[in-house]
């Protein structure tokens, strides 16, 4: 994780047990934060020390007017400051408050949905086209929840579903798109069935593991000269798709 990655511009609510405190992350070497009430309330303009510590998380120090250090572990994933104070007095705080955002960074900074596409394409890809069971305990959570009412919950149940596979089962790919935790996938899966069926699976992300899947099965139509329709599924689709997000 770079220091470029470090969301300047963004402002925030940080939601304590007791205070609540906003955050304008005004460069990497500079916030403000606003208490407006109780003991602690004043608005002041800090220099900042930011060490990123990866995935959307940071370490972001300071030193107050007034002598008090704080070290704060900023968690954008989870949404979560983790602060550690210690008070003119000598008096030391360890607190966690949830944050939310008012004002979005000057630029995007979540790379969420990039890691949690490729987390998806690894699992699809690694269970119903190589075949690899082991990669369920590596890829799923162990309380994966599953809304196919046609397959057991949990993740030994997916792992033996993927030992049993006929070798005849094989995915392709398509279009991917994600947002926050969530990720979905278009693709098309020979084998599962009597005919190819083309299927949307919907997967939500948790630590970094798959940790719940809905799904959409249709079995595939054959495109018609007469009709002059459009294919229900193009390997392509999901390259054509990036190429047009980075032009």
């Amino acid at each position: 994780m770079l220091i470029d990655r470090f969301p300047v511009g963004i402002e925030i609510d940080i939601s304590y047990p007791n205070f609540q405190v906003s955050l304008t992350l005004l460069s990497v070497t500079q916030l403000k934060f606003v208490i407006k009430d109780g003991p602690f309330a004043r608005t002041e303009v800090v220099d900042t020390h930011v060490v990123p510590l990866g995935n959307s998380l940071f370490a972001v120090s300071w030193q107050e007017t007034d002598g008090a250090t704080v070290t704060n572990v900023q968690d954008y994933d989870r949404g979560l400051v983790h602060s550690h104070v210690t008070l003119p007095t000598g008096e030391f705080l360890q607190m966690t408050g949830t944050i939310a955002v008012t004002r979005p960074a000057d630029r995007v900074f979540d790379d969420r949905p990039q890691r949690n596409k490729a987390l998806v394409l690894e699992a699809m890809t690694a269970l119903f086209q190589r075949h690899d069971a082991s990669a369920v305990e590596r890829l799923y959570t162990p309380n994966y929840i599953q809304h196919n009412p046609n397959i057991p919950q949990g993740r030994d149940s997916l792992q033996m579903i993927v030992n049993d596979l006929s070798q005849d089962v094989y995915y392709e790919p398509g279009l991917i798109i994600a947002e926050g935790d969530l990720v979905a996938i278009h693709g098309r899966i020979r084998g599962w069935a009597d005919v190819p069926q083309v299927v949307i699976d919907l997967f939500r992300i948790e630590d970094g593991k798959l940790a719940e899947h809905w799904d959409v099965l249709q079995n595939e139509v054959p495109v018609t000269a007469t009709l002059g329709g459009i294919s229900m599924f193009d390997p392509e689709e999901g390259v054509h798709h990036a190429q047009q997000s980075m032009a």
